[in-house]
């Protein structure tokens, strides 16, 4: 018996390896699914978004600027929507699965964000909008780390030269320092922002002047992101961020930026601004330090105290005549816009001159690059 059954089992190894076992031939290679296109952008800019997944029970298309959409499954598996007609412009979304929030897994296009990365989409418009690649000269970005003796880390940030900066000829530029928002790195306003290509494209049209910008890693208390947005809640933690940012930048950033590279080193020829919580830092920072900044913008601001006076402790009128612009914007959408407001009206009381600036929109990167657009048209003039 014993050797019958090892026979036998031989027999059927040999069968296998040699290739000509009944149950291996039976069986033939499963064929992969088609891949599915996502996002498809129509010549009418509107978009439709894809997504395979067949036992999901819901799936919401979340699109920067709009409220969450239902989409719809076919037999394949597929859920797909298509939007209404979208003004051109770069555009975050992302997937709501069954309530969690997933990235587009068909397109390699990303939008970072420390917190809440996501896919990034693309309507293409005319060459006339300043965010647009266009031909002609470009500047070029520069990508600086260091170890940060104010905060203790190793920290970076981002430096634009225009075109045809070059440190032999002697010429000197003007900076405007630029700041991100909460959960943002220090790559958010040249990766999401198009910064670099918004101002290749303002100067070689003569709207803007040459400028050096810098654009710093905006926390000074870098711990504020393991509490996600409600670290404004924290009064000592948002208050050490504010203040440690404005320490780092004016120590830190400022003398490596200002030894490095061709600039005035006066404060007419320094402009600050930011988005968010960047708009919170360059106010905090730009009118509690006056003689270092003469240029100072927000975009929609978010993170101040509604007790300005607490904020700003020196700020009355006589800050009208060292500033050359104090401009504040927010989209009529935003969740912030009552912040804003607020603000503005303490600074009338106080008598400090300055512009108000509503726009449509919400808290989205396409308020933000027009804001940008149209406040570095107006520096160093």
């Amino acid at each position: 018996m014993m050797k019958t059954i090892i026979f036998v089992l031989c027999f059927s190894t040999v069968l296998f390896v040699s290739g000509v076992c009944p149950l291996a031939q039976s069986q033939p290679a499963p064929q992969p699914p088609a891949p599915v296109l996502s996002p498809e952008v129509h010549g009418n800019h509107s978009i439709t978004f894809r997504l395979r997944t067949p036992n999901a029970k819901e799936v919401l298309l979340d699109l920067e600027g709009a409220k969450p959409v239902a989409m719809q499954k076919n037999d394949e598996g597929v859920w797909a929507v298509t939007t209404a007609v979208l003004e051109p412009d770069f555009y975050g979304y992302g997937f709501i699965v069954d309530g969690v929030h997933l990235t587009d897994p068909s397109n390699p296009l990303l939008k970072p964000n420390l917190l809440y990365p996501s896919s990034e989409v693309h309507v293409p418009g005319p060459a006339s909008l300043s965010w647009e690649v266009n031909d002609g000269p470009h500047g070029v970005l520069h990508h600086h780390f260091y170890k940060s003796g104010v905060v203790g880390d190793e920290r970076d940030f981002y430096v634009f030269t225009p075109p045809g900066y070059d440190p032999r000829s002697g010429t000197k530029y003007p900076v405007f320092y630029l700041l991100h928002g909460f959960s943002d790195d220090a790559s958010g306003w040249t990766a999401v922002g198009r910064a670099n290509v918004i101002l290749d494209n303002l100067i070689a049209q003569g709207k803007a002047k040459p400028m050096i910008i810098v654009m710093p890693l905006g926390y000074g208390a870098p711990e504020m992101l393991a509490h996600g947005f409600a670290a404004f809640n924290h009064e000592e933690l948002r208050g050490r961020n504010f203040r440690k940012f404005t320490e780092v930048l004016l120590k830190e950033v400022i003398p490596q930026v200002e030894s490095s590279y061709s600039v005035m080193k006066n404060r007419e020829s320094r402009a600050i601004a930011g988005l968010s919580m960047g708009g919170s830092e360059s106010l905090l920072t730009g009118l509690n330090n006056l003689d270092e900044f003469a240029w100072i913008g927000a975009f929609s601001s978010g993170g101040l105290r509604e007790d300005f006076a607490a904020e700003f402790p020196s700020l009355d009128s006589k800050a009208n005549s060292p500033l050359r612009l104090l401009w504040i914007a927010c989209g009529t959408e935003d969740h912030l816009i009552d912040l804003n407001r607020k603000f503005r009206d303490w600074l009338k009381s106080k008598g400090v001159q300055h512009v108000d600036i509503e726009t449509g929109g919400a808290h989205t990167w396409m308020v933000w690059r027009r804001n940008l657009t149209n406040f570095s048209s107006l520096l160093f003039k």
